[in-house]
């Protein structure tokens, strides 16, 4: 075989010293000397610690870690999570009602005390986001350090069916805050709020009544939620009347250190804000917080805050209060509390 043939001549050239002509010349012992002193100082290298290390070559250090983010879904609040030293906790208290009550002044002047923190967007979770999580939830908390408190309002939650066994199943011993308005001033300040927003709103007194001056309408929201007693009665199913504190939203503005030191002393905090904190602007209608230190001006609710409210006749005004009379006489007997409204 050809390949055989080969292999054989290639033998005889290496035994055949001083063939005759036509033999394969003999190939050069130089170039096999060399390459067999390589292989041997390889084999030699190659032994343990007889060569020195290679030269390592840095590793970059891996990327910090980045949180992932929680897909968001079309119409999820966009809120502003707080930095900082200290952790995110479950809030401690939470200001749950009512809308246009005054929740918004008691969570600016609860903001002055050192030892709050409180989320300044609503997060509407108990109500609207709950399928989120409590991670999600928890990820919107201000940091806080030992001693300090977490708060959040949504006045909302008040008159939400399924908010209080949902606060419930996240903490029995969590701390409710209720701001409470004279429901007729209040549904009228709603209307004020819904007309500001909707300039075509058909009249107070033709969403507030059916058939002009007939049975009261308790369908329609700004009414509904000055049903105290009755959204009342579901929260206590849960928490017993000593987790609660109903602040008066009246009181808040005539007499807002008042108010406010109650509510520190619900939250077990020392009395920090007091009044030498408030002076009241007659324009607003609203007690304002005096400058901070470092402050140019002081402190003053939105323009949306102490909006004009719509002119109301008498008549109507007055139909709405016997409506209401006797769910605030079980409100007062449910708090143990006379809010002066009748």
């Amino acid at each position: 075989m050809a390949g055989s043939s080969g292999l054989g001549s290639g033998a005889r050239c290496g035994q055949g010293a001083g063939a005759g002509p036509g033999a394969v010349l003999r190939a050069p012992r130089a170039p096999l000397l060399l390459a067999a002193l390589v292989l041997g100082a390889y084999c030699f290298c190659a032994l343990p610690g007889r060569c020195p290390p290679a030269a390592r070559v840095p590793v970059p250090a891996p990327a910090p870690a980045v949180p992932p983010r929680v897909a968001r879904s079309p119409g999820v609040p966009v809120l502003p999570v707080a930095s900082g030293s200290g952790r995110r906790r479950f809030p401690q208290a939470l200001i749950v009602g009512v809308k246009k009550g005054g929740t918004r002044a008691l969570l600016e002047f609860l903001r002055l005390h050192p030892d709050v923190r409180a989320l300044g967007s609503e997060p509407h979770f108990f109500d609207r986001w709950y399928e989120r999580g409590l991670a999600w939830y928890r990820s919107l908390m201000p940091r806080t350090l030992e001693g300090q408190i977490t708060i959040e309002k949504t006045p909302s939650y008040f008159v939400t069916l399924e908010a209080p066994h949902r606060i419930h199943s996240m903490s029995p011993d969590m701390k409710l805050i209720v701001v409470v308005r004279n429901p007729v001033t209040r549904a009228i300040s709603d209307y004020a709020q819904m007309l500001s927003k909707t300039p075509g709103l058909p009249s107070f007194q033709a969403l507030a009544f059916r058939h002009g001056l007939g049975p009261v309408d308790t369908a329609w929201s700004a009414v509904r939620i000055g049903l105290y007693a009755q959204h009342l009665d579901n929260w206590l199913r849960y928490f017993p009347l000593s987790r609660f504190l109903f602040v008066s939203g009246e009181r808040l503005v005539s007499d807002p250190a008042g108010e406010v030191g109650r509510v520190q002393d619900f939250l077990g905090l020392k009395r920090v804000v007091t009044d030498k904190h408030f002076y009241f602007n007659a324009t607003k209608g609203f007690p304002c917080l005096k400058k901070a230190q470092g402050s140019s001006r002081p402190r003053c609710l939105g323009k949306s805050k102490g909006r004009p409210h719509p002119r109301v006749p008498e008549a109507v005004v007055q139909r709405l209060r016997d409506f209401y009379q006797p769910f605030n006489g079980k409100f007062y007997q449910m708090t143990g509390q006379d809010f002066g409204w009748d």
